[in-house]
């Protein structure tokens, strides 16, 4: 039953990657679509193929990626910490990325020089969240081995969101209105942003994110029975909680740099692959949260480009509607047992 699940998850994803190429704010009908990536030119109409190949390809892809990256970031933090509410911005990552970006946006003006170097737009933008994330990153693999209860650790990482919440609005207060507008643009994610050129690099960083967690299978399902019971089966509790926060530090940076501070994928979707597959082996939740997490995140960037006039609604418009209720129900459920 699972293997047949989750071939239909796999057909689904192939439906919405397909979907995601065909259905955007203009219309392109499906024959060109197939010319254009059969490398045949589209001489009436040559912007279709700009369309295809510059936008509708590179935005496929980071929505499966992100998608993909953020939910097993989420499924990684959730096990970990045995916590059902445990997602990617728990540990203050996220938020670490968040200050990068805010501070070249409302300090430095989007642009900074060192020397004959001279950084500035969207590589300034990704440089600073990924240098942020991976700070906090540093810190937590640092604290990790002072703090040997998992709970101290999360505890510190919800305390770090706030103090870095709490720089951010200082950097708000004091920042110029378009500052403070191209920060609030930035924060309500977008799949959009990697243009072809780029894209290669994001997906290195998420695959090696993603290969990471698969070897993670094994000591994910012994760390479900307890640190106790894992030590004594060898798993060594504290490389295997540095490894863990390699992994989803890795994702959650590389996300949050390209896309935003996309909100949801990694709290719920977990869930739902639970939900699906019934059962609480890793070696089945992690693929069937990777898949699950790029249908969502495809069906979100379809649900992006409703408008007719070539504008895209913000991701985290879209995620809540989709999240929130997946939470309220765990929520419920776990009331109730």
């Amino acid at each position: 039953m699972k293997p047949l699940i989750l071939f239909s998850l796999i057909l689904t994803l192939a439906a919405l990657c397909v979907a995601n190429l065909l259905w955007g704010s203009l219309d392109i009908p499906a024959h060109a679509v197939w010319q254009i990536l059969c490398g045949e030119d589209i001489a009436a109409h040559p912007s279709w193929r700009f369309i295809i190949m510059e936008n509708r390809i590179p935005q496929m892809a980071t929505a499966l990626f992100c998608g993909a990256a953020l939910s097993t970031s989420g499924l990684l933090l959730q096990t970990a910490f045995r916590n059902p509410l445990a997602g990617p911005s728990i540990l203050g990552i996220d938020s670490g990325a968040n200050l990068g970006v805010a501070a070249v946006m409302l300090c430095l003006g989007g642009g900074v020089t060192l020397g004959s170097l001279s950084l500035d737009g969207y590589l300034l933008v990704i440089c600073a969240a990924m240098a942020g994330a991976l700070s906090i990153m540093a810190l937590l693999v640092m604290l990790s081995s002072l703090l040997r209860s998992p709970v101290m650790l999360l505890i510190t990482g919800v305390i770090i969101s706030y103090v870095t919440g709490a720089l951010i609005s200082l950097l708000n207060f004091s920042a110029t209105e378009e500052g403070v507008h191209s920060y609030v643009m930035w924060g309500m994610g977008n799949f959009s942003g990697i243009s072809l050129d780029r894209l290669p690099v994001y997906v290195a960083l998420c695959s090696a994110g993603l290969l990471l967690s698969v070897l993670l299978i094994k000591p994910l399902d012994t760390l479900l029975l307890g640190d106790r019971y894992a030590t004594n089966l060898g798993i060594r509790i504290r490389l295997t909680r540095n490894a863990l926060l390699l992994c989803t530090g890795l994702l959650t940076a590389a996300t949050t740099a390209f896309c935003g501070p996309v909100s949801f994928l990694g709290l719920a979707v977990p869930h739902i692959a639970r939900m699906v597959m019934r059962t609480s082996s890793h070696r089945i939740l992690v693929p069937a949260t990777m898949l699950v997490g790029a249908c969502l995140a495809l069906l979100c960037n379809l649900c992006s480009t409703l408008p007719s006039n070539g504008s895209l609604i913000p991701i985290n418009v879209i995620t809540p509607l989709i999240g929130a209720p997946v939470i309220l129900y765990v929520i419920l459920h776990s009331r109730k047992q």
